[in-house]
């Protein structure tokens, strides 16, 4: 199996870990340089599983818990965003789900630094605020091993749409589950995270 990022991790128990308790509060400060964010992510983190609550009713996770269906239906997913979709990666997709209640997204996105995964920064955002939004919503955001992909696009959610800074994202979801976008996804995400600071002082709203 192909590795989701630099940083390798054990594929742990499947338990899950509860978001409830995480702020919703964020400040958006000065964006730090790739190495202090490097050491945000390279700092100790919880036992990984196979699935994580890193935000209220959003789970960060794997391969394996996108294809258990019996274990999405019993936690009550209502919306998957595969950030490895496609034949030649994760290929589910809505057939895939089609006994279930979910509402499927796929993007087709290669764990490569050359990869440019902020294209779909904003359109992922907004899929998931609005998921969030409906009645029940309950998003699970994956990939292969649901460090890098999935955990790009959750950080940025984060900073768009919940008005976290990059280095807050990071450390909210990290506090629930070990991640580590690769290096040119953090390129990406610093790069976000300067810009949503130009529009705030701006007055612009993101999401």
């Amino acid at each position: 199996m192909a590795r989701d990022s630099l940083c390798g991790r054990d594929l742990l128990r499947p338990t899950i870990r509860r978001a409830s308790s995480i702020s919703r509060a964020g400040q958006r400060g000065d964006t730090p340089p790739l190495e202090e964010l490097q050491r945000l992510l390279w700092t100790r983190a919880p036992p990984m599983g196979h699935v994580d609550e890193v935000w209220p009713n959003l789970y960060v996770g794997d391969l394996y818990i996108a294809r258990d269906k019996a274990q999405l239906s019993r936690m009550g997913i209502s919306h998957v965003v595969n950030a490895a979709a496609g034949r030649f990666h994760i290929d589910t997709g809505p057939k895939f789900y089609k006994d279930l209640l979910v509402d499927y997204y796929g993007v087709e996105a290669e764990d490569s630094p050359n990869f440019d995964l902020s294209i779909y920064f904003y359109p992922v955002a907004r899929y998931i605020r609005a998921a969030l939004n409906s009645p029940r919503g309950k998003v699970l955001v994956h990939c292969a091993m649901g460090i890098s992909r999935s955990a790009t696009l959750v950080l940025a959610f984060l900073m768009i749409c919940e008005d976290m800074s990059l280095a807050d994202a990071i450390q909210a979801v990290r506090s629930h589950r070990g991640i580590c976008p690769n290096s040119g996804f953090l390129k990406q995400l610093r790069e976000l995270d300067l810009r949503l600071g130009r529009e705030k002082r701006m007055g612009a709203g993101a999401c």
